[in-house]
């Protein structure tokens, strides 16, 4: 997420979960250390300390009512990414940890043996996770661990421009080129694009592509059956590519950062902006106009939301603090806990949540709304990065950048993401 999964999920995540870096060491038992009712817990670094100094007081709630200590540490993420298994494989990693749910990252630690396997305390919690996001944390059969926040990824815009101009929200490609045109010749820049950063150029790819060959074909991508150097990915590049050269995106978007593409959007500079439903919180602080959110259109009609999950929890398969490491995963995984992140971060519990009493702005509402929906049986696409290798993303991400400068063809970037997949 910082390198797409992880810019939505740390600024989502920021809210979801702290930190563990413990010694750990014969697993089973609560023997260990000499601390049996004290257990350490990792997370992603916050953005806002804020966020982190209101998820201590929640998390104090917990403590009180368990008697167990939870000693929460921070990580950025690069830092983490780099030494987690490290830290894992040697015993000196936390009990509980925060990570990402898909195959390469929970994944990749369940494959090696790292993560304590949690399907019997599924049944005898009750834990009433969305089926679709179990998936994402289940290896050979078994659940390793709780699904973090869902994130779908769309298209935002700006109701008051819309109405003010007289458009309304595309429903298709063909919608999204007359509306952008509508917005040029209004000196309103169409889409807000910033991929100085990289990661974001994988949520644009995504989304074009989940709302063009829907999850199937998506699979079917990741599976190996269908080509990354096929006709619709190379559609989809090309998309980008007739965006960018008709001026309907800032200009230079590879020299414009995340932070600053926000900005063009909070201040009515741009109409539109392709991003995923992590910015939901920001927007409700920094956007003095109503906002819509809609899936990105499809090439015949509407499109599906993009996405995937957050950081979530998983315990370390070397604790020695299993009983109290599960205890307090049970009360991450409970639906008062996803209420709490609900109100206070604005994130998306994967599970199912009654917003009745809650208080929630209309757009936040509104993505949750949606969320249900998706899991009542609607497609749902993938963010591209938490499915596949640091190999396919590094030719993701370095090629939708090349696309933007010119320096790329899309054909020469899926055939690179075709020869990253086969590695």
């Amino acid at each position: 997420m910082r390198t797409s999964v992880l810019k939505g999920l740390a600024l989502a995540s920021a809210g979801l979960l702290a930190t563990a870096c413990t010694g750990t060491s014969t697993p089973g038992g609560d023997e260990g250390d000499g601390d049996a009712q004290s257990i350490r817990w990792l997370i992603e670094e916050p953005e806002d300390a804020a966020a982190l100094k209101s998820l201590e007081q929640h998390v104090a709630t917990f403590e009180k009512d368990s008697g167990i200590e939870v000693k929460i540490t921070t990580l950025p993420f690069d830092t983490m990414r780099t030494v987690l298994q490290t830290q894992l494989r040697s015993g000196e990693g936390p009990d509980v940890f925060n990570w990402g749910s898909g195959p390469s990252f929970g994944g990749a630690l369940a494959r090696n043996g790292l993560i304590y396997d949690l399907t019997d305390a599924y049944e005898e919690n009750g834990w009433e996770i969305y089926d679709f996001a179990k998936e994402e944390v289940t290896v050979d059969g078994k659940v390793y661990g709780v699904p973090g926040e869902l994130e779908t990824i769309g298209l935002f815009y700006n109701k008051e421009i819309f109405d003010e101009l007289g458009l309304q929200a595309p429903e298709s490609l063909e919608d999204l080129d007359a509306v952008s045109q509508e917005l040029k010749s209004a000196d309103i820049i169409p889409m807000s694009v910033g991929d100085k950063d990289a990661w974001p150029g994988g949520h644009l790819l995504s989304m074009t592509l989940s709302s063009a060959i829907g999850s199937d074909g998506m699979e079917q991508l990741f599976s190996g059956d269908k080509s990354w150097d096929s006709p619709e990915v190379v559609a989809a590049l090309e998309l980008w590519q007739d965006y960018n050269e008709q001026e309907y995106l800032p200009e230079s978007p590879t020299s414009v950062a995340y932070e600053t593409m926000e900005t063009m959007f909070y201040t009515g500079k741009a109409a539109m902006i392709p991003t995923g439903s992590w910015l939901v919180g920001e927007m409700d602080d920094n956007a003095d106009f109503e906002v819509g959110y809609i899936p990105f259109p499809g090439p015949d009609g509407p499109g599906i939301f993009a996405g995937g999950l957050g950081s979530g929890p998983f315990i370390s398969a070397g604790t020695s603090k299993t009983d109290a490491a599960l205890e307090f995963v049970d009360f991450l995984a409970s639906p008062e806990h996803g209420e709490w992140t609900v109100e206070n971060f604005h994130t998306i519990p994967p599970q199912p949540i009654d917003t009745q009493g809650l208080d929630v702005s209309p757009l936040l509402a509104q993505v949750l709304e949606d969320t249900a929906q998706i899991s009542d049986g609607g497609d749902f696409g993938y963010n591209i990065d938490v499915k596949v290798s640091d190999a396919v993303n590094e030719a993701m991400y370095d090629g939708v950048q090349g696309v933007l400068t010119g320096q790329r063809t899309p054909e020469q970037v899926a055939e690179d993401l075709q020869a990253a997949a086969q590695e």
